[in-house]
């Protein structure tokens, strides 16, 4: 019986040369990544059993994302902490506040291989599926052990096959699919499974645009996801200039799903998550002219290069709405850098966007960008539970960066195809 990507990788990665779904293998990922200042929790842990060295430094990251700078004495101590521990062990990987946000640090850097495993701190590792890596979040105190012993308990996830097929119409963008695709599964309908995307919109889609949908996989609830490696991701590794070696994982033909499912990405419009659910998806049409006060372009999901060059694109030349906020988070250092240089940066400010350092900002309502009560945002980031971004009493909406920036312009959610 053929596998499942999931199944070859854990297979390859485990003490079960033969692994299938619902099993407990104990897998020894090629990297653990460690992001924010809560890594001092993992760090307390093994403290406090008395161990003095990690098992293997080389194959950690650590990535300080969330609140940098410091907003607090009680975060500034917790990264003082960090960076000491750091030092300590001799970890070489570690990028302080100056970088950005660990997913995408991860990515640029090189960190992130075709058929490797990553186990990380952070609840939207399954990201890494966009180049073909299994890519998992586990808890702090999981990370603990991983870090002590090298290795740590997975189940294989059972497998569900998403197959996306025709071109994306002008105006919609990769993460309308991942809301349209969740208004059918749910928040709840891949959990712990691992989702394999697959079609011919793939091929279409820059690695940019893969790592939009992979990271919206952990808004399903899967562990993982997959997306081919092909030319793009190769050419994208080999334009960083990556000089690791990989071994791409494919799937066999007679594999086994527990669940397949088809968009016809032709008839996919601009979607919305309306609060205070990722799920609660709607077309951007049915809730025009709802009245913003803030609008958000940054985070893991949709922060890149192209994201800021779409909203340049709809805000050249015009004002943002006087009664809105836009602001803007690339998410990363070299993100921000090639976008001012493309003159990315020029526009949005010059249409009144407040820009913000690289990180997590205001996507977590750690200290950037937190809300009013009774105040709505949207936001081009992953997630809109009630608090979200800081405040139990506002609302927050999910969109892609186009339907963002032309919501900022108008003050109310906006078709972005009126400025396209």
């Amino acid at each position: 019986m053929g596998k499942t990507f999931a199944e070859k990788v854990l297979s390859l990665k485990s003490d079960n040369s033969d692994a299938f779904a619902g099993q407990i293998v104990n897998a020894k990922p090629d990297k653990l990544m460690c992001d924010s200042g809560s890594t001092v929790i993992a760090i307390k842990s093994i403290r406090d059993i008395g161990v003095v060295r990690i098992y293997n430094p080389d194959r950690v990251v650590i990535i300080l994302d969330h609140f940098i700078p410091a907003e607090s004495a009680i975060t500034a101590n917790n990264h003082r902490v960090v960076r000491e521990f750091v030092k300590e062990q001799g970890i070489r990987d570690f990028y302080d506040i100056r970088e950005g946000v660990c997913h995408q640090v991860m990515m640029e850097k090189g960190h992130v291989l075709p058929g490797t495993l990553i186990l990380g701190k952070d609840s939207h590792t399954p990201s890494y599926g966009a180049a073909g890596c299994f890519g998992a979040g586990i808890g702090v105190t999981e990370m603990a052990c991983a870090l002590v012993t090298g290795d740590l308990w997975l189940k294989v996830p059972a497998s569900l096959k998403v197959h996306l097929y025709n071109s994306l119409n002008h105006g919609v963008y990769a993460k309308d699919i991942a809301l349209q695709i969740l208004a059918e599964l749910g928040s709840d309908g891949a959990t712990y499974k691992s989702i394999e995307f697959v079609g011919e919109t793939l091929s279409q889609m820059s690695l940019s645009e893969r790592f939009t949908l992979a990271n919206m996989s952990a808004e399903m609830g899967a562990k993982c996801c997959y997306i081919a490696p092909d030319e793009t991701t190769f050419t994208y590794l080999k334009d960083r200039g990556s000089k690791s070696s990989f071994a791409p994982i494919y799937p066999d033909q007679d594999a086994v799903y527990s669940g397949e499912y088809e968009f016809d990405c032709s008839r996919i419009q601009p979607m919305i998550a309306c609060p205070h659910n990722v799920d609660n998806c709607k077309h951007v049409s049915e809730v025009e002219d709802t009245e913003i006060h803030q609008a958000f372009i940054g985070s893991c999901a949709n922060g890149r290069e192209d994201d800021l060059e779409i909203a340049a694109t709809i805000l050249q030349g015009k004002r943002v709405n006087n009664d809105v906020r836009l602001l803007v988070a690339p998410s990363s250092k070299s993100v921000l850098l090639n976008a001012m240089q493309a003159g990315y940066i020029k526009t949005l400010l010059d249409a009144g966007a407040v820009l913000l350092n690289p990180g997590c900002s205001a996507c977590f309502g750690g200290h950037q960008g937190v809300l009013g009560d009774g105040e709505r945002c949207v936001s081009s980031s992953n997630r809109n539970f009630r608090g979200r971004m800081g405040n139990k009493k506002s609302e927050i909406y999910l969109a892609s960066p186009a339907t963002v920036a032309a919501s900022a312009v108008s003050g109310k959610i906006t078709d972005p195809r009126v400025y396209l």
